[in-house]
């Protein structure tokens, strides 16, 4: 067999040295040894490996970049939403910061508010503290600590959350040039105050429209996004201990109850 197989033998034709060769693989005895893979072999299994490790990582990147992106555009989305807010309270526009907050207040309030073009005050409840506390952050940023609902509400609380001794205190009513002691609320937009400086009264901004009442305000002032643990059992101590010097001149006001804004 040998000497059959042998590439020297020149007796041989080439036609039965291939059927000679096909003889021997196909009685090929159960005993024969394998080889072992050859180096292309394992090169080439490498490469499919690595090959599937590089995708695998290729894919765990792209997801991560996604999610990353997907990360960014929701911060984006938040921090933009306050962005004109914070444009006009730096450039101490407070006439269109008051306009901008009473559009973020019926936003923040609800697809219905939206559509409504007012708050109820029902829906206070349903907005975020977050959402109230960044509006006011703003604002007392951007006042020296002298505007925002934040103010407002401790004055509320001051005058034991009476809205007629809140109004004067804040300045959204005017005293009257008349010979009884006689307030009336001022005329929205011009008779409102709009800069800042000392004469300017604490809590004076942003307005609440209380055309359809008191509650609106009510409601804003009473979220958890201002409470202060105490705050309320406190400021209404303090107001009770002043309740009896404020009910004597209280009886010689006449106050209408015209809300013009």
């Amino acid at each position: 067999m040998a000497t059959t197989n042998s590439l020297h033998h020149h007796h041989h034709s080439s036609s039965y040295h291939r059927l000679n060769l096909h003889s021997q693989s196909h009685f090929a005895p159960s005993s024969i040894s394998f080889k072992q893979p050859t180096t292309s072999t394992a090169t080439f299994s490498s490469l499919i490996s690595s090959s599937s490790s590089s995708s695998s990582s290729s894919s765990s990147v792209v997801s991560a970049a996604l999610a990353t992106n997907a990360s960014s555009v929701t911060t984006a989305e938040t921090s933009t939403e306050f962005d004109v807010l914070a444009t006009h309270l730096t450039n101490q526009d407070f006439r269109k910061a008051d306009e901008e907050t009473r559009r973020l207040l019926i936003q923040i309030a609800g697809e219905a508010a939206v559509k409504r073009g007012y708050v109820f005050f029902s829906e206070v409840k349903s907005i975020s503290v977050q959402d109230l506390q960044a509006i006011d952050n703003l604002w007392t940023k951007h006042s020296d600590g002298r505007f925002g609902y934040s103010v407002q509400r401790k004055i509320w609380l001051k005058v034991k959350k009476d809205f007629t001794r809140f109004f004067i205190k804040v300045e959204w009513m005017k005293l009257l040039d008349t010979e009884v002691v006689q307030y009336n609320y001022r005329a929205f937009p011009d008779e409102f105050k709009w800069e800042l400086n000392d004469e300017t009264p604490l809590g004076h901004l942003p307005l609440t429209n209380a055309l359809r009442g008191t509650q609106l305000l009510k409601c804003v002032l009473s979220h958890p996004a201002f409470e202060i643990d105490g705050d309320d059992v406190e400021e209404g101590e303090e107001a009770e201990n002043r309740g009896g010097a404020k009910a004597q001149t209280k009886d010689t006001r006449v106050f209408k109850t015209d809300y013009s804004f």
